[in-house]
């Protein structure tokens, strides 16, 4: 595999406010990294940088060899709040994020592009109703759908279950993984969440962040095969042995923290 997304003794501030500091983390092309932290810990930060919404402080952060500088079509962002145009229909808005990447394709071609985007997240029903006649699963789907459709090598996902219900979530999460484990070539993604199990059951590996300022406190492989079956990981031990080491870092670091305050 590519170097893909490199950071180097990246660093981030807010006025004087120190976010992110001596950031170095290396993720391949095509893996999945799973991105935990408290709050406050600069997971969004790091996030925005990847995505060049925000230019790096200090350090290098590079995709492919290349610095990242502005956005692109080459990384691709998915919100928590879904950001759909609500004056358009689903598959309309697909078809904007295909015409950014494909000018030159006529629109009906793009139009049955979205569809298939659509019908590959399970959305055939809804093509052509608008955001605000979807639920929270189904937006969030379109939302996953429009970050396809721009064909861009570099995922970043920003808590985008965050505010679904458990079933949903557990159903999105199977679906991330069937349609990121079916492409080819995978897409490299980096997935924030808050939720450990979650971090565990969607990557390769986890890359938990302490707090004031965000730095790398663990970079941990996850040992379980893929596909994963989410009943068989229930009872896995290698799954709760780094739920809890994971727990026990963020604890530990907290704790350093509030003995250095």
């Amino acid at each position: 595999m590519s170097p893909g997304l490199k950071l180097e003794g990246v660093g981030f501030a807010y006025d004087t406010t120190q976010v992110l500091q001596d950031i170095n983390v290396t993720i391949p092309e095509g893996q999945f990294v799973s991105l935990l932290g408290a709050s406050g810990s600069g997971k969004t930060t790091l996030l925005r940088l990847a995505a060049g919404l925000d230019p790096v402080g200090s350090g290098r952060l590079t995709w492919n060899g290349a610095a990242v500088v502005g956005t692109s079509l080459e990384r691709g962002v998915v919100f928590q709040d879904y950001a759909l145009f609500p004056w358009l229909s689903v598959v309309d808005n697909i078809e904007i994020a295909i015409a950014k990447a494909k000018p030159k394709v006529r629109k009906a071609e793009r139009l049955a592009e979205a569809a298939r985007y659509l019908g590959d997240l399970g959305l055939q029903a809804a093509i052509g109703k608008y955001p605000g006649e979807l639920s929270g699963g189904m937006r969030q789907r379109a939302a996953i759908a429009r970050a396809l459709a721009l064909g861009s090598p570099l995922l970043l996902m920003d808590e985008p279950f965050g505010a679904l219900d458990p079933v949903n979530r557990a159903r999105l999460q199977d679906l991330l993984l069937e349609v990121w484990e079916v492409a080819t070539p995978r897409k490299t993604i980096v997935f924030v969440t808050h939720d450990v199990d979650e971090a565990i059951y969607l990557g390769d590996r986890l890359v938990v962040l302490g707090s004031s300022p965000g730095r790398v406190i663990a970079d941990l492989e996850v040992p379980l095969p893929r596909p994963r079956e989410r009943r068989s990981l229930l009872d896995s031990h290698s799954l709760h042995a780094l739920r809890e080491q994971v727990a026990a870092t963020l604890v530990q670091d907290t704790l350093e923290r509030l003995k250095a305050a």
